[in-house]
């Protein structure tokens, strides 16, 4: 899996800014460009969920393997990820990738945020594993609340007023969730924890991967190869200690050759979010991506209901639009603030870059 992270050095798959003297696109082309983009992150981001819950949680499938399927995308991503290096030493398409080659010291230095990233893309599995497409968003949807909680635990940083007041909508949001679903029938206690425990490890992956970024010099492809081995490393023992080996020995479909293209489809998603947000962020901005993924979620949530053929309650969309407008405030009262700094010219540069927490 693709992992996202803010910093470090330019991307050198995502094209070039232009330059200061350079011509500007026109509006026109400018315009068509961001739509593109934008649904092309929407198109994977979709797509890459409903693929996992086929994955995960298929009557025709019947595998009771998550923490395979999880390392099988780990061991696809760490795969492209070498590849791609390779492909530059040839030149185009990316002849900036850099070198990939496999420090010890190197991964046992990335080894803290490693389980860290296992315990995000593991939780996010069973969390979609265990609830619908529908509910998904809202299961997971205290990211924002742990990002505040940390910020100030961790890096005592202080959070407003109006921000405290969005993640309270958020919270209302997901407990009126909860209820709705159990009100339902359909509520399931497991996939509520580890939606919690998937927004948790979402805050810390992004608080750790701004640490870790300088061992692996500042570049992201470097961050996700080593994360993904490592990753690959570690789940060995875990699928051995749940049983997972054995579940895959009696699995009827592991020769079946439409299972391994679900599985690497699956895999290539994954990897593909990772490119394609960056992609989203250089065309518009951190905050409009924030804006395009909340509305991606709020399609998301439509479509679900629609596929699966679901009936929902005026309060369970009540509890979706809840979280998805307190996402939003959040995100908005987040930009005023961000841009008020920027302008102040008695902010220090170190204060301005605590501002995007």
């Amino acid at each position: 899996m693709a992992l996202g992270g803010g910093g470090g050095a330019a991307d050198p798959l995502l094209p070039a800014e232009e330059g200061a003297e350079g011509l500007r696109p026109p509006f026109l082309l400018r315009a068509l460009r961001i739509a593109v983009v934008v649904c092309l992150y929407w198109f994977t981001s979709i797509a890459m969920v409903f693929l996992n819950k086929y994955l995960l949680d298929s009557p025709s499938l019947r595998l009771d393997a998550p923490l395979f399927v999880t390392f099988f995308q780990c061991a696809l991503t760490a795969a492209l990820c070498l590849g791609l290096s390779l492909g530059a030493a040839c030149g185009p398409p990316c002849p900036g990738l850099p070198t990939l080659r496999l420090d010890p010291k190197v991964s046992r230095s990335v080894l803290p945020l490693s389980i860290v990233f296992i315990g995000m893309v593991t939780s996010n599995n069973l969390c979609l594993k265990h609830v619908g497409v529908a509910f998904y968003n809202v299961g997971r949807s205290l990211t924002t609340v742990f990002n505040v909680l940390l910020s100030y635990l961790l890096l005592k940083q202080t959070t407003s007023l109006y921000a405290l007041l969005a993640c309270g909508v958020i919270i209302g949001g997901f407990w009126l969730g909860v209820d709705q679903e159990g009100a339902e029938g359909t509520l399931s206690w497991t996939g509520i924890f580890f939606g919690i425990l998937a927004s948790l490890c979402v805050s810390l992956n992004a608080i750790y991967t701004k640490k870790v970024l300088p061992v692996v010099d500042g570049s992201i492809w470097r961050l996700t190869f080593y994360n993904n081995v490592n990753a690959c490393v570690l789940f060995f023992p875990l699928m051995l200690l749940l049983g997972e080996f054995r579940t895959l020995y009696h699995f009827d479909k592991l020769g079946s050759p439409s299972f391994w293209g679900m599985m690497i489809l699956g895999g290539v998603f994954g990897f593909a979010i990772g490119y394609v947000t960056g992609l989203q962020i250089k065309f518009t901005s951190p905050l409009t991506h924030n804006v395009s993924g909340t509305a991606k979620a709020c399609a998301q949530t439509v479509l679900a209901v629609i596929y699966f053929e679901e009936t929902k309650s005026f309060l369970w969309w009540t509890s979706n639009l809840m979280v998805l407008g307190g996402s939003f405030a959040y995100t908005w009262v987040k930009g005023l603030e961000m841009r008020k700094v920027q302008e102040d010219p008695n902010v220090k540069s170190s204060e301005r870059n605590e501002t995007g927490v």
